[in-house]
């Protein structure tokens, strides 16, 4: 008979969650929540979208920083080599 009471009130309990979650005042309470997540999700994507672009003028400005020490690096070895060329030529034509 314990068993028979509890799946009763069980059934009475779903059923009156059941009318009170399908009410309009639950609707629009679905509705102004729905509203909110989406202003957030808005200012999430902003957020991330600023970020991005921040992030890809960070690598421009990293792969400009790279090509202008990679020239510099080369500009010095080509120095170097011809600095080198010199001073041979120089010992070879004071033999």
């Amino acid at each position: 008979m314990k068993a028979f009471g509890m799946f009763v009130g069980g059934m009475l309990l779903s059923s009156a969650a059941t009318m009170l979650l399908c009410s309009e005042d639950a609707k629009k309470v679905y509705v102004q929540c729905t509203a909110a997540a989406l202003r957030v999700k808005d200012g999430v994507m902003k957020t991330v979208d600023t970020l991005r672009e921040s992030a890809e003028g960070i690598l421009t400005e990293a792969k400009a920083v790279n090509a202008a020490r990679a020239a510099a690096a080369e500009a010095a070895a080509f120095e170097d080599a011809v600095i080198e060329t010199e001073e041979g030529s120089t010992s070879e034509s004071d033999e």
